[in-house]
């Protein structure tokens, strides 16, 4: 399996950095696009630095690279994951406005029918940011707030963490076990 992670500047980007982790963990090829705001992001809002992110990819594209091997809907990947996806990312992505790699990326996964799962971070919600989920919806994407649950009692941040990312592997069927499935027993 090959899957192409974005992380786009918006809160949380420890989403996507836990993703890298556990899909380096379980052996899956990744091709990692950041934004120049996520690299900030990351800076801010973690202990990592960008070395080690990249580190946890296969491959690593620069966002302003059109060029990117990625960028062509003949290089073939089982999908793609933004996580987490500003408000601009998905707006983009809706209005088919190709401006970074990792829109370009998202388009092109549209349109040769791959997976594309974006898990949007804002709060509160614009109607413009709704019509825009509203829109990829209808298309097939897959929209994956990081939406907090309290069934299997999370101890910390990071138990909350592994749910969204969980969440995402099970998108693409890939088996985990970062969370405690409801009717399971502890």
């Amino acid at each position: 399996m090959k899957l192409v992670v974005g992380i786009t500047g918006s809160t949380g980007v420890i989403y996507g950095i836990r993703l890298l982790e556990i899909l380096k963990r379980l052996n899956i090829e990744t091709h990692l696009i950041m934004s120049e705001w996520a690299q900030k992001c990351i800076l801010m809002e973690t202990d990592h630095d960008l070395n080690y992110v990249k580190s946890l990819a296969t491959e690593n594209s620069n966002e302003e690279n059109m060029a990117a091997s990625i960028s062509s809907g003949t290089h073939k990947t089982d999908g793609m994951i933004v996580i987490p996806c500003s408000m601009k990312t998905l707006s983009s992505v809706a209005n088919g406005y190709d401006e970074t790699l990792v829109a370009r990326v998202a388009g092109v996964t549209l349109k040769e029918s791959r997976k594309l799962i974006l898990v949007v971070r804002e709060t509160p919600l614009t109607a413009i940011n709704l019509e825009n989920m509203l829109k990829l919806a209808r298309l097939g994407v897959i929209i994956l707030p990081p939406v907090t649950e309290f069934y299997t009692k999370p101890k910390g941040i990071d138990d909350l963490v592994n749910h969204i990312v969980g969440k995402c592997l099970d998108q693409f069927d890939i088996e985990h076990d970062l969370f405690t499935r409801w009717g399971s027993k502890n």
